[in-house]
């Protein structure tokens, strides 16, 4: 059963995958992205009355991967601190990805939001997208009374902690014909052990480093506890309404 449209609203499904392997998360992905694509193709000279058609088809999709390390477009290989073979020791899976961005870990303990989007329906700035991905976890961090913060020439939301930076997400999107993929990695009970694979980001700077929810409130937090406000702050920000399937 569909909910009551309000038509001025950004309209999205949501979906939440839980322990699964990155090529079925990256083929379900690349599924919603072509069918967007392709609605908003057949859509692109409709009469207004049938464009609500493609507003229901943007998705939000929070996935809890099984452990995976992926290479943005713009990533260095040597960026990767282990060899393949190692990584399939520890049964960490490898990708090399089309999101922008270096290299990344994902796995259990973080959600990785898939935000697949028409953004010919909110604005066409790639720029200001990114920005509005960090603002959720800015004012999602906010209800736990922690103060994120964007550092200049640094995508992601980091945690001052005085003598160092702390990044607690971080952000890569890819677009084609404004219709984007991929989003951001939050880490809530992330083992932060397994970054020790990887240079993240490729930012290796002394006084940059990485941390969780977990870690910052002392105590263990759970994906199903703060999912929902996760969701419910990307609603705010993106001004959106969610459509059950």
């Amino acid at each position: 059963m569909h909910s009551k449209v309000e038509n001025d609203k950004f309209l999205f499904q949501f979906h939440s995958i839980n322990d699964v392997g990155y090529q079925n998360a990256w083929d379900f992905q690349k599924l919603l992205h072509e069918n967007l694509k392709s609605v908003k193709s057949k859509t692109k000279n409709a009469s207004d009355s049938s464009k609500v058609i493609t507003k229901s088809l943007n998705h939000v999709v929070f996935c809890e991967h099984k452990h995976v390390i992926t290479l943005g477009k713009s990533g260095k290989l040597n960026h990767l601190n282990s060899s393949v073979d190692n990584l399939e020791k520890e049964e960490i899976e490898f990708f090399k990805i089309n999101r922008g961005g270096d290299i990344t870990y994902h796995g259990p303990g973080q959600i990785t939001g898939y935000l697949i989007f028409d953004l010919e329906q909110l604005y066409t700035d790639v720029h200001r997208f990114v920005r509005d991905i960090e603002e959720i976890v800015i004012r999602f961090l906010h209800h736990f009374d922690i103060k994120g913060e964007r550092l200049e020439n640094y995508t992601g939301v980091w945690i001052n902690k005085g003598t160092s930076y702390k990044k607690i997400c971080a952000i890569g999107v890819h677009l084609s014909r404004w219709v984007s993929m991929h989003g951001f990695a939050l880490n809530i009970d992330t083992d932060l052990k397994y970054f020790n694979h990887i240079i993240p980001c490729g930012i290796n700077e002394q006084g940059m480093e990485l941390t969780s929810l977990s870690e910052e409130l002392g105590k263990t937090m759970k994906i199903e506890d703060v999912q929902d406000l996760l969701l419910e702050k990307l609603v705010e920000v993106f001004d959106a309404q969610r459509i059950e399937e």
